[in-house]
């Protein structure tokens, strides 16, 4: 485990990763996802589809 050398030696922004490289450089890559909340999008009315009927023809016999 490691230890702490310095406290907020840098400013942190949200949606970032921090990290130590292997040279023991501190590093910065930005998340897939996390940091601002997504707003709820507005639902769209959904329109019914007007359905035809085929009309069968019955055979004489």
């Amino acid at each position: 485990m490691g230890k702490v050398i310095l406290k907020n030696a840098i400013k942190r922004m949200p949606g970032h990763l921090y990290y130590v490289d292997g040279k023991g450089n501190v590093c910065e890559a930005k998340m897939a996802r996390g940091g601002k909340k997504k707003k709820k999008a507005a639902k769209k009315p959904v329109k019914k589809k007007a359905v035809k009927k085929k009309v069968v023809k019955k055979k004489k016999r």
